[in-house]
């Protein structure tokens, strides 16, 4: 069975739109507390779109970093931009109003690869883009920011990096789409904040050497106007056309109380490292 017919053809996706209106933390909470859900079968699988400005979403070895302070410091201070740690993988990345991140969450365990959770956000995005007559490729672009196996890219430049979660047997897979402004501008930003963090370091992880010239924007890419807004609608489109069929509900009051106890979590993670800035 193809991935297409096995996680879209006729199967129910519920729409939840968090463009608006939340922190970064919320965002990373409702992921966690809707792979429960899914789980658990108290939901069909779930698609999630969000939005946040100005802020920096670090991985957990970023954490680490040996002038972390200095690096976050010049993120707030000099750029203006909030920093938290987030709970899935991966090094930095870069939000505000030109970048959609897109949630993908569906029921799983040991029964679906890694490889084969990001696949279906792969099927996903491409199809997003399939009108505009582009190969969207697949494969590690090691100067970008947050490098990975599944960053997506165009002529060689990345346009966007996948993630992923469990969580009692849901699955999350989360994808930032860079689709507005100048992709190279946010690695820029992501280059120097290393460099304060690292001061020539040695370390035994290997941080990402930055090019800022490896990345860009959807609409850089594309050359044409595009908007966030244009591909949520495309977005939607892309689940008709495989199969899906969108349902829209309100978080359940079931959902509000575990959410409630994930996004202490998230405040508890953020605030071990704040300590240990403080240290």
């Amino acid at each position: 069975m193809d991935l297409a017919s096995k996680y879209f053809n006729s199967a129910t996706w519920r729409y939840v739109d968090h463009s608006s209106g939340l922190a970064p933390m919320q965002s990373f909470a409702f992921d966690d507390t809707l792979s429960e859900s899914v789980g658990k079968d108290l939901s069909s699988s779930v698609v999630r779109t969000w939005i946040h400005q100005h802020t920096i979403i670090l991985g957990i070895h970023d954490s680490r970093l040996p002038h972390l302070q200095d690096g976050i410091r010049y993120l707030t201070e000099e750029r203006g931009y909030n920093a938290i740690v987030r709970n899935s993988g991966g090094l930095g990345v870069v939000l505000d109003q030109g970048v959609l991140n897109i949630s993908l969450i569906f029921k799983g365990k040991h029964d679906i690869t890694i490889d084969e959770a990001f696949s279906v956000m792969y099927l996903l995005v491409s199809k997003m883009f399939e009108d505009d007559d582009v190969e969207i490729e697949t494969y590690e672009i090691e100067q970008s920011y947050c490098p990975g196996k599944f960053d997506l890219s165009i002529n060689g430049k990345k346009f966007a990096g996948i993630s992923q979660r469990r969580v009692r047997g849901g699955i999350a897979v989360q994808v930032y789409l860079c689709v507005e402004g100048d992709g190279s501008e946010r690695a820029a930003l992501m280059k120097a904040f290393y460099e304060r963090a690292l001061q020539g370091e040695r370390t035994k992880f290997e941080y990402p050497d930055i090019d800022p010239q490896c990345m860009a924007s959807l609409s850089q890419l594309l050359g044409r106007t595009l908007t966030v807004q244009d591909v949520m609608f495309q977005l939607l489109y892309a689940l008709k056309d495989l199969g899906a069929n969108l349902t829209m509900e309100d978080i359940t009051d079931d959902e509000w109380q575990r959410y409630e106890g994930y996004f202490d979590k998230m405040i508890e993670r953020n605030a071990k490292v704040n300590q240990k800035m403080d240290e």
